[in-house]
């Protein structure tokens, strides 16, 4: 259910902001839909697992508060974020 470390590191070579980058945003914002999109696909087959329900909700709510704090400080970071990981932003 969780990511692989090759899998994991390579999100965060394409989301890092400088070269030692692995707690920015961005990067937390794409681990976390990467694992958003695996469990979705989980539950989709099991539908009664609802300690990993609770789980996604915890995942999706760390994200939204993330993309909040990120909307909040840098407009633009946020923009580019919300469009490489095709997630849809409030006005």
């Amino acid at each position: 259910m969780t990511l692989d470390k090759e899998a994991k590191e390579q999100l965060i070579q394409q989301y890092q902001v400088h070269d030692n980058d692995t707690g920015s945003p961005e990067v937390q914002i794409a681990i976390l839909t990467n694992r958003i999109t695996q469990l979705t696909e989980h539950l989709q087959t099991h539908k009664h697992d609802e300690s990993s329900r609770r789980g996604l909700l915890k995942m999706v709510g760390q994200r939204r508060r993330l993309l909040a704090y990120l909307r909040r400080n840098d407009y633009a970071r946020f923009l580019s974020v919300a469009d490489r990981l095709k997630l849809r932003k409030r006005s």
